[in-house]
C-alpha cells in the first residue's frame, strides 16, 4: 500500500469533494498517511505540499455509526474553537459514506508532540515535564469553565443520571467480553453503584483525557487537545478521575500499557487534584470515586481487547500480555475506592 494511499483515505475522492466544497483550498496533488495512535477512529495526516491539513474518519469495517459520530466530533471542536480550550479549526464535515465510504471531517493541522509514554519525555527534563503536565491539568480547568449553552452545546448531551448510565454502560461492555472469571471485578462495579457521588454542574466533558491526547508545542504548552469522539455533556470530575488514573504510577514490568507517571518531575495525583480544586472552584472530596470508576472503566476496555486477542482478532506485539494487566486495574479500583 502506497503511503499517499492509506487504507480508508482515497486522496482522489477527497481532492474531488475538497475542489467541490472548498474551490481553492487545495493548490497541488494530495498525499496522505496515516496516523499511527488512537484506539478507535482512523486519523491521517493529508497535503498539498504547501499546507497540511488532518482527516478523521471511522475505523474500516465499522458497524455502529453511532459509536463513531464524525458529526459530534466535529461539532464539539468547531463549538470549542471560540474559547480558551485549544483545538484545532475544522474546516469541513462530510456526513456522505459515498466519498471515502465513512462519513468524515478535516480540520487544520496543529505542530505539536503526543507524550505517549514516561520514555518520551525524558529528554524534556524534570521542570518542563512537571509544567507540561500543569498544563494539561489548566487546559482542563479551561475545557470544564465553557458554558455549553453559550457555544451552541446545550443539547449536546444528557446530563442527569450521567454517572448511572456510565456504570451501565461499562457493564454491558463488560458481559460482552467476558471470557474468564476476574477476581472482584463484580464486587467493585456493586461498591461504585452502592456510593455514588452527587454530580456537580455539567459541562462539557472530554471522556478520554490524557497526555497522550494533547498535542504539546516547542514552548511546552497545550497547542490543542485531540480525540473528542468520547465528548458529551456531564460529570466533569469523570475526566479529572481518568487523568488521576493515568497519573498513578503503576510498577509493571514490561506492561503493554503506555503511561507517563514515571517520568522524573510528573506531578502526582494529589497535586493535580489539589491544583483543579483551587483553580475549578469545585468540591474535589468524592475524587476517589470517579478515579476508582477510571480504573474500573479501563480494566472493562483492555478486557476487552483481551477476549478479541483470544479469538486471534488482534494484530501487532503485546496483545498477549494485556489480559494479566486488567487484574492490577481491578485491584487498585477496589484500594482507591477503599481508601476514600
Amino acid at each position: 500500500m502506497s503511503p499517499d494511499a492509506p487504507p480508508g483515505l482515497d486522496v482522489g475522492r477527497l481532492r474531488a469533494h475538497l475542489d467541490r466544497v472548498r474551490p481553492g483550498l487545495v493548490r497541488g496533488p494530495l498525499s496522505a498517511r496515516l496516523i499511527q495512535g488512537g484506539r478507535s477512529n482512523l486519523t491521517y495526516r493529508v497535503t498539498d505540499g504547501t499546507r497540511r491539513w488532518v482527516v478523521r474518519r471511522p475505523p474500516l469495517g465499522h458497524v455502529l455509526a453511532t459509536a463513531h459520530d464524525m458529526g459530534r466530533e466535529h461539532r464539539v471542536i468547531s463549538a470549542l474553537s471560540r474559547t480558551a480550550v485549544p483545538v484545532p479549526a475544522t474546516v469541513v464535515l462530510c456526513e456522505d459514506g459515498a466519498v471515502l465510504g465513512a462519513p468524515f471531517y478535516v480540520m487544520e493541522f496543529v505542530p505539536g508532540t503526543p507524550y505517549r509514554d514516561a520514555g518520551e519525555l525524558l529528554p524534556l527534563g524534570p521542570q518542563r515535564t512537571r509544567q507540561v503536565v500543569l498544563g494539561l491539568l489548566d487546559t482542563l480547568v479551561e475545557l470544564h469553565s465553557v458554558d455549553p449553552g453559550a457555544v451552541g452545546l446545550a443539547d449536546f448531551g444528557r446530563p442527569e443520571g450521567f454517572l448511572e448510565r456510565q456504570l451501565r454502560r461499562w457493564a454491558k461492555q463488560l458481559a460482552a467480553s467476558r471470557s474468564r472469571e476476574l477476581a472482584g471485578i463484580e464486587e467493585l462495579h456493586t461498591a461504585l453503584g452502592r456510593s455514588l457521588p452527587r454530580s456537580p454542574a455539567p459541562t462539557v466533558v472530554h471522556g478520554d483525557y490524557r497526555l497522550d491526547n494533547a498535542l504539546v508545542g516547542v514552548d511546552d504548552r497545550i497547542t490543542a487537545v485531540l480525540d473528542w469522539e468520547m465528548s458529551t455533556l456531564g460529570d466533569p470530575l469523570t475526566d479529572l478521575g481518568l487523568l488521576a488514573m493515568y497519573s498513578t504510577r503503576l510498577e509493571l514490568p514490561h506492561s503493554p500499557i503506555s503511561s507517563t507517571a514515571g517520568a522524573p518531575g510528573h506531578p502526582g495525583t494529589d497535586e493535580l487534584i489539589e491544583r483543579y480544586a483551587a483553580r475549578s472552584g469545585r468540591d474535589t472530596s468524592a475524587i476517589s470515586w470517579y478515579t476508582a470508576f477510571a480504573w474500573f472503566k479501563l480494566a472493562v476496555i483492555l478486557e476487552g481487547i483481551h477476549y478479541r486477542y483470544t479469538l486471534g482478532q488482534t494484530v501487532g506485539d503485546g496483545f498477549d500480555r494485556i489480559g494479566g494487566v486488567v487484574p492490577v486495574f481491578i485491584e487498585h479500583g477496589l484500594t482507591t475506592l477503599q481508601e476514600g
